[in-house]
């Protein structure tokens, strides 16, 4: 990873199979439009729910870090 120089970018995947999945349904996303994607850092973790009480929405918030380009 010498002289690497890396873009941030923030992504919120969601699921509604838990946190995991929301990961990698965000970084998937992500990953048809940007290239050398390296590593994530999830900085939010909230959910959505129906009516009150059941549980129906994982949001996870992450910040994503790709490579330029040499």
């Amino acid at each position: 990873m010498a002289n690497q120089t890396y873009a941030i970018t923030h992504v919120v995947g969601t699921s509604p199979d838990g946190i995991d999945q929301a990961v990698r349904n965000g970084v998937a996303k992500a990953a048809e439009s940007l290239r050398d994607l390296d590593w994530f850092k999830i900085t939010e973790i909230r959910g959505w729910m129906d009516h009150g009480a059941e549980v129906r929405d994982f949001q996870v918030t992450m910040e994503l870090g790709f490579r330029y380009e040499s």
